[in-house]
């Protein structure tokens, strides 16, 4: 299946109005949204398979659904910077965003470079990407080094004190995914969240409260260690 114009007559009809509805209500773009859920996208997905070319077109439609799509069959060793960049200006809510970031472009070999690039810059969602790959990668990343995720910790206490919602969401997230890594970077996190909370923030000290008081947790600290 390889037709962009098949495709999306076949998620028009998968879509229903009372999907759209609920991805209103959670702060989601839905001019251009056939109101699909993800279990039945990763579904359609599968009858696709992995196509670079074919995710481009995709991407290219606009649609909401077909975006998400993209992302889910993109081959992320095909995926260039320039295609990140691109993509990554089209991101118009956070589900996008996310779904791009965590499922393809944190297994690019760019994910550490831009993760850095994105979190510095103004455009609220992309900013937004740069934190949510810092996240992924601290799930997904098995491999990585300590030194990866220490250099992420400067950017998020550079950035805490941002007031829109999915900016400050994707900090606190990207904190905490880091302190959940291992028990070293556990002690680091703390450490950024500690010096966070003394900012004369709101939005830095309810980041920091919100972190530590998972970071901090008995049981987190038993796995850990």
């Amino acid at each position: 299946m390889n037709d962009v114009q098949t495709i999306l007559k076949e998620l028009k009809a998968l879509g229903n109005e009372k999907n759209r509805s609920g991805m209103a209500r959670f702060g989601i773009e839905t001019k251009r949204a056939y109101g699909i859920s993800i279990p039945a996208l990763r579904q359609f997905a599968k009858k696709t398979g992995t196509n670079h070319r074919l995710a481009l077109r995709l991407w290219d439609s606009g649609f909401h659904e077909a975006r998400l799509l993209a992302s889910f069959i993109d081959d992320p060793n095909e995926v260039t910077q320039r295609q990140m960049e691109r993509w990554a200006k089209d991101f118009d809510s956070w589900d996008v965003c996310d779904q791009c970031c965590s499922v393809l472009f944190d297994k690019t070999k760019y994910a550490e470079k831009k993760a850095i690039q994105w979190s510095r810059r103004q455009e609220e969602f992309v900013k937004r990407a740069g934190f949510v790959l810092m996240a992924a990668l601290s799930v997904h990343d098995k491999k990585a080094d300590h030194s990866v995720f220490e250099k992420f910790l400067p950017l998020i206490e550079e950035q805490c004190s941002d007031k829109r919602n999915f900016v400050r969401k994707a900090v606190n997230w990207a904190l905490r995914q880091i302190g959940k890594r291992n028990i070293y970077l556990n002690k680091k996190a703390i450490g950024s969240a500690i010096k966070i909370a003394r900012i004369d923030s709101h939005t830095a000290k309810w980041i920091a409260s919100d972190a530590l008081r998972e970071l901090r947790n008995k049981k987190l600290q038993a796995r850990l260690r």
